[in-house]
């Protein structure tokens, strides 16, 4: 890192969507700032993330795991960043997430009030939720002046993959892509109540098969159980990659989908970001707080008076959010992706 003027710190999010949605606000510091180098702040498991969003010059690996306080090593990381930036963007709302930018001496400190930040913050803002009721707009707003209006059309994250790459995790898992290929993404790495039921996903999965189709299986290895479950219903022929990946190589092979049918989850934000033509599924989630950001993306959600709930588990035992929404209502949305 040289510390050209202008350059900019973002502290960035630890999860995979908010990083994703992140996006939007590096796209419009670029657009405002084409000559500042922009670098993030982040676990070090988000790098290949960053590492496809072509406004990220370097990535500064977070040098604890998340939920860490270990005030030693933020510290030691601050010291070697001081003289680097002229700016820094605070996305996470903790304590710890605001103190390497205040130790780095970093002359603009930018974000919102949160576990009593004033002292660490030189330009802490009051977050309007209702103003800004989407997660992507209260990112964009941290990169404008105060009281400045967000954009009519924000910024969408747009991910660049190379052939060389994806050429790499097809052979390194021995897979040969066939169009048309729908992408199943059955996970959720929050919590039960975001899942639609596996058996769901399975008959897609079939239906789509008997029309010629190829069917992959994305997940971490903590989908593995569910997506087991829908390949010993819908068939053989499903190729499971769950826990198979690394993101970096999930990334790359999202990429060849031409269908993907998703959960709200990490991996649903991925494949927006690549341009898929994309269904979400939501169930005690809010799409109205952490849509997918493209214009190739189909909300599904039931809207029922007991959602959007935001918990990890059904409180009423029955995830009618997800339960109710049948398979044949995605088919009917899907379908005209066949062609």
């Amino acid at each position: 890192m040289s510390g050209e003027t202008g350059a900019v710190l973002i502290v960035g999010p630890s999860w995979v969507g908010d990083m994703v949605m992140a996006q939007s606000l590096f796209k419009l510091l670029k657009q405002r700032m084409p000559d500042s180098a922009l670098d993030v702040l982040a676990p070090a498991w988000t790098a290949p993330l960053l590492a496809r969003m072509p406004e990220v010059r370097d990535v500064i690996a977070q040098p604890v795991g998340h939920g860490q306080l270990r005030l030693l090593g933020r510290y030691r990381l601050a010291r070697d960043l001081r003289g680097r930036y002229q700016r820094a963007i605070v996305l996470p709302n903790s304590f710890k997430s605001a103190l390497i930018p205040f130790w780095a001496r970093i002359p603009l400190r930018s974000g919102y009030v949160g576990e009593c930040r004033w002292g660490l913050l030189n330009d802490a803002r009051r977050l309007d939720k209702a103003k800004l009721p989407m997660t992507v707009q209260r990112f964009v707003a941290l990169g404008l002046a105060r009281e400045e209006a967000l954009p009519s059309a924000l910024p969408q994250p747009k991910f660049t993959v190379t052939q060389a790459g994806v050429g790499a995790a097809l052979a390194r898992l021995g897979l040969t892509h066939k169009a048309p290929l729908l992408a199943l993404c059955p996970g959720a790495e929050y919590g039960s109540a975001k899942r639609w039921p596996p058996e769901y996903f399975a008959e897609i999965a079939r239906k789509k098969l008997a029309q010629g189709w190829s069917v992959w299986l994305f997940g971490s290895e903590n989908d593995k159980s569910i997506t087991t479950h829908v390949r010993n219903v819908a068939g053989e022929q499903c190729v499971d990659l769950a826990g198979r990946t690394t993101l970096a190589e999930a990334i790359d092979l999202l990429s060849l989908a031409d269908l993907v049918v998703s959960n709200d989850s990490g991996l649903m934000h991925v494949a927006a970001a690549l341009d898929r033509k994309l269904v979400a599924i939501y169930g005690s989630s809010d799409p109205g707080f952490t849509p997918p950001l493209s214009d190739r993306a189909t909300v599904l959600s039931l809207r029922l008076p007991c959602s959007p709930c935001f918990k990890r588990e059904c409180p009423l035992g029955h995830t009618n959010c997800l339960r109710e929404l049948k398979p044949d209502q995605v088919l009917k949305t899907i379908e005209p992706c066949a062609s």
